[in-house]
């Protein structure tokens, strides 16, 4: 078992699933300019190594359809930093279209990228981390707000959502932060790399600075400001 963290001000020791990406990339960068230890996993493993080497981090490769391999990047994090105490997946994939037109195969890519994968990291971490751990995926609007042409895409976020109130419910008591992060769309390139499928009219994107800021803001969150005596 990795030590259990005995310093309030040691750098947080953080697994980053997705950081070959445009999002988890960008935040992985946020999170390192911190200072946070960091463990950075994607499948674009030229990409990845080039990460590792500028943000002086470990690494491993990984495959949202090897589930297997997926459940075990919380535990190479862990021996690598001596502990682990955040995860953060940001990972997905996403197609466009009627439902009637969405086959199956592109259906069952979307959960397997967007639910399962995520999933089996994040279950795969719960045993490792120690209060005031956090464990963080992006969901997106989608989640809360189904959208039309969208659906099998929005049913697979929404899914990951469901998981993590169930288990934000389970942990409310244990000190174990679990962040759901409905982000805006944001300004990626997600929507040019869809599965399937044209995007519809989307709203304006969020600028992906502050969408990173909101996704390093759940590892850091902003210390409650002081109320009047008496509040």
């Amino acid at each position: 078992m990795p030590d259990v963290p005995d310093a309030s001000n040691a750098p947080p020791r953080l697994l980053v699933v997705g950081a070959t990406g445009v999002l988890g990339g960008a935040t992985a960068d946020a999170l390192a300019r911190r200072g946070d230890a960091l463990f950075l996993a994607g499948r674009d493993r030229e990409r990845l190594a080039s990460a590792a080497r500028r943000l002086g981090a470990g690494s491993a490769p990984c495959d949202a359809y090897d589930l297997d391999g997926m459940a075990a990047l919380p535990r190479l994090a862990a021996e690598a930093m001596g502990g682990l105490d955040g995860v953060l997946v940001a990972i997905g994939a996403v197609a466009f279209g009627p439902a009637e037109e969405t086959g199956a195969a592109v259906t069952e890519h979307l959960f397997a990228v967007n639910t399962l994968a995520p999933i089996a990291v994040l279950s795969a971490a719960l045993p490792l981390l120690h209060p005031p751990g956090t464990l963080a995926a992006t969901t997106g609007v989608v989640a809360v707000r189904p959208q039309p042409r969208m659906a099998a895409y929005s049913a697979s976020k929404a899914a990951l959502s469901a998981w993590l109130t169930a288990v934000a419910a389970e942990r409310r008591r244990t000190g174990l932060s679990v962040a759901d992060l409905h982000l805006p769309h944001t300004d990626t390139g997600l929507a040019g790399r869809a599965v399937a499928g044209s995007p519809p009219p989307l709203p304006r994107a969020a600028p992906l600075e502050e969408t990173v800021d909101r996704i390093v803001a759940a590892f850091h969150p902003e210390p409650p400001a002081d109320g009047p005596p008496g509040t």
